[in-house]
C-alpha cells in the first residue's frame, strides 16, 4: 500500500513555543496542576527563540498573586465593572512623576487595571478624553503576562496605549495599516519546490523526519516584517505571538485549551504547491458611535481569522490560486467562533484583541479631532526621548517550523499569513453601528467630572 505524507510548515512564526502547554488563568483551583506557560526570547541579532516557563503546580503564579494582593492599593485592586481613565490627566500625572525624577507608578503602567477598552468618551465641559472598561488588580503569570487576578485576562499597558496613540497622532501622517508578517524568501520557496520534486515518489512513514528536516533546511530562515508601529515594542510582539500560536494550533502542534479541530485534523488533499495563508483581521463592524459623536463603544471580540490560498511556482513566486480549501475555511471559521473561549484561557489572544481595540480607539480620537477640541497634544506620549516604549529587541528572523502527519490523502501545505489591521476602516460609515437606544450617551452622561480633583486620573 502506498502511503502519502501530509506536511505543513509555519511561515509566519512568532513568539510561543512548540509544546502543548497553555498559559492558565491566575484564578485557578488550588488542586489544578499547572505545568507552566510558553514564551519567547529575542536575541541581540533579532532571532526569535522559543521558551517555556515551567511552573509545577502553579506555585509561581500563586505566589505572584499573593504578593500583588498584599502590595496593591486596595482601591485600585478592587474589581470594577466600569473604571474610567482620563488620558489628559494621566499624561499630566506621568509628567509630574518624571519631573520629580521618578518613573511612572505601577498604577500608571497598567492603566489602573483596565482589562478592556469598552468605551471612549469626550467631555467638552472639562476637555477630558476618557477610556473606560472593566478593571481589577493584576499580577504576572508564569510567562510574564500581566493579568487580572480574578479573571486571568491581561491588563492594558501604558506602553501599548502610547504605541496606538503614536500611530494616530494629533497632526501629521496617520498610519494606514498595522501589518505583521513573517515570510519565506523566494529563494527558500524555490529550494523547497526543488526538494519536493527530488523526493517525489513512493514514501514510507520512516521518511517523515527526513522530509521535515529537508523542508526546514531548504526554506531556511523566515523574514519578519512589521509596519505601522515600531517593531521593537510590546504592541508589535503581541501580534507576532498570536500569529504563531494560532498556527501551532492549526497544524496540530499545540493542543488548544478549548475543544476544536485543527486544520491538520480536517485536511485531506491539496495541490502540493499550495500555500495556505491565515490572517488575523479586526471584525470591522465592532464600533458603535453615539449620535453626537462624543462616545464610542467597542463590541464583540473584534477579531476574525480569514484564509487565502496561493500557488507557489517553481521559482518561488506566489499568486492567488482562486481555489478554496474546505479544511482551511473550517479551521479559520471555528477559530473565530472560539476566539472568546481561547482568550479566556490563553492571555495572548486577549492581548491582541486589546491591541486592536487600542488602535481603533486611537483612530477615533484622531478622527473626531478630540485633540484640537481639548487642546491636548499628547506631547509627552509622542516623545520617545522622554517616555520610551521602543525597548524590546527587534524581531528580524525566525527558523522555519515543520510538522508531518501520515494520512491517506496527499498534501503539502506551507502555512503563511500574519496580522493586518486597518483601524480607520472600522470607523467608516458602512461599518459603524448606530447607538439606536442611546446607551453610549447615557453612560457618558452618567459620569460627572466637575468635582473630580485635578490630580485624579482614574475613578470608578
Amino acid at each position: 500500500m502506498r502511503l502519502r505524507l501530509l506536511t505543513a510548515c509555519i511561515f509566519s512564526v512568532a513568539l510561543l513555543g512548540l509544546a502543548a502547554w497553555s498559559s492558565p488563568s491566575l484564578a485557578q483551583d488550588n488542586d489544578q496542576d499547572i505545568s507552566g506557560a510558553n514564551g519567547v526570547i529575542i536575541d541581540a541579532e533579532g532571532v526569535l527563540r522559543l521558551q517555556h516557563y515551567p511552573d509545577p503546580g502553579g506555585r509561581l503564579a500563586k505566589k505572584r498573586v499573593a504578593q500583588a494582593r498584599a502590595n496593591l492599593n486596595p482601591d485600585v485592586a478592587r474589581p470594577s465593572a466600569l473604571r474610567k481613565v482620563s488620558l489628559n490627566r494621566l499624561e499630566a500625572a506621568i509628567a509630574k512623576q518624571l519631573a520629580d525624577g521618578q518613573a511612572p507608578t505601577e498604577e500608571m503602567q497598567f492603566l489602573a487595571g483596565l482589562t478592556r477598552i469598552q468605551y471612549v468618551f469626550y467631555y467638552p465641559e472639562t476637555k477630558d478624553i476618557v477610556v473606560a472598561g472593566p478593571a481589577e488588580g493584576w499580577a504576572l503569570d508564569a510567562a510574564n503576562h500581566m493579568c487580572g487576578i480574578q479573571s486571568g485576562l491581561p491588563v492594558i499597558q501604558l506602553q501599548d496605549l502610547i504605541v496606538a496613540l503614536r500611530a494616530y497622532p494629533p497632526q501629521g501622517r496617520q498610519t494606514p495599516a498595522i501589518l505583521v508578517s513573517i515570510d519565506p524568501t523566494p529563494e527558500g520557496l524555490a529550494k523547497m519546490q526543488d526538494f519536493l520534486r527530488r523526493i517525489r515518489g513512493n514514501l514510507r512513514p520512516s521518511d517523515a523526519q527526513m522530509i521535515v528536516n529537508g523542508l526546514r533546511t531548504n526554506l531556511g530562515m523566515q523574514n519578519i516584517r512589521i509596519d505601522g508601529v515600531a517593531p521593537n515594542t510590546h504592541f508589535a510582539q503581541v501580534l507576532l505571538e498570536c500569529d504563531y500560536r494560532m498556527k501551532l494550533i492549526g497544524l496540530g502542534m499545540e493542543k488548544p485549551p478549548v475543544r476544536m479541530a485543527s486544520y491538520v485534523d480536517r485536511a485531506t488533499a491539496s495541490a502540493n504547491n499550495a500555500l495556505e495563508r491565515w490572517y488575523f483581521i479586526p471584525d470591522y463592524q465592532c464600533a458603535r458611535v453615539a449620535a453626537d459623536q462624543l462616545g464610542l463603544e467597542l463590541v464583540g471580540d473584534t477579531v476574525k481569522l480569514v484564509s487565502e490560498n496561493q500557488v507557489v511556482a517553481g521559482d518561488g513566486s506566489r499568486a492567488v490560486s482562486g481555489k478554496s480549501n474546505r479544511a482551511s475555511e473550517l479551521f479559520t471559521t471555528t477559530f473565530t467562533k472560539k476566539y472568546a473561549e481561547l482568550s479566556a484561557k490563553l492571555p495572548v489572544f486577549a492581548e491582541m484583541r486589546n491591541m486592536i481595540d487600542l488602535a481603533i480607539a486611537a483612530a477615533f480620537i484622531s478622527q473626531q479631532n478630540f485633540y484640537a477640541e481639548s487642546g491636548w497634544q499628547a506631547d509627552l506620549f509622542h516623545d520617545e526621548s522622554r517616555l520610551a516604549v521602543e525597548t524590546e529587541n527587534t524581531p528580524k528572523q525566525v527558523e522555519t517550523v515543520c510538522t508531518a502527519v501520515w494520512k491517506g490523502g496527499r498534501l503539502f501545505t506551507p502555512v503563511g499569513g500574519g496580522v493586518t489591521i486597518h483601524p480607520r476602516e472600522a470607523l467608516q460609515a458602512g461599518n459603524v453601528l448606530a447607538d439606536e437606544d442611546g446607551k453610549i450617551s447615557t453612560v457618558r452622561q452618567s459620569v460627572d467630572l466637575k468635582d473630580l480633583p485635578a490630580d485624579r486620573w482614574w475613578w470608578d
